[in-house]
């Protein structure tokens, strides 16, 4: 599978497959847990979201539940936790996992184009509009990070 268009992941509220609306857009795939340290680079995708949707970006967040056991919660919990304390509006898919035997073909994807397993939440991944991968930020990179920043602005 060379692109993102190649699969297919349920949005947290169980209706249509979300990598349709993505044809065409810059994406910033992260996998995010309600109850991590990192939790709060959820105010940071939201800017980023609101500030460059409208050329055609967005960021989709990817619960995962595989480091500390820290996004515990249903579908209901995560996009009310969600909503009511950092005003997320950016899709949000099904629970998955990042990692191991149950991996979902999408970060299998990735992580064969940037070797290595996801580390920890809020691992990044910057898609462009072909649907290719074309960077990889590891956790502790904030959505106000500079090269960050930078890199979506080129991809754009």
């Amino acid at each position: 599978m060379s692109n993102l268009q190649s699969f297919s992941i349920a949005p947290l509220t169980g209706e249509k497959d979300i990598i349709l609306g993505l044809d065409g857009k810059v994406v910033l795939l992260v996998n995010v847990a309600s109850q991590c340290g990192l939790t709060p680079h959820y105010a940071g995708l939201q800017k980023l979201y609101e500030e460059l949707k409208s050329q055609d970006f967005t960021v989709v967040g990817l619960p995962c539940n595989q480091f500390g056991a820290q996004e515990p919660g249903n579908a209901n919990d995560i996009t009310d936790f969600c909503k009511t304390t950092y005003g997320v509006t950016f899709p949000l898919t099904e629970k998955i996992k990042v990692n191991g035997e149950e991996q979902h073909p999408l970060y299998a994807w990735l992580t064969t184009a940037f070797p290595g397993d996801i580390e920890w939440n809020f691992e990044k991944f910057l898609i462009n509009r072909d649907g290719e991968v074309i960077k990889r930020y590891p956790p502790q990179t904030e959505p106000e990070d500079p090269q960050l920043q930078q890199d979506i602005c080129e991809a754009l």
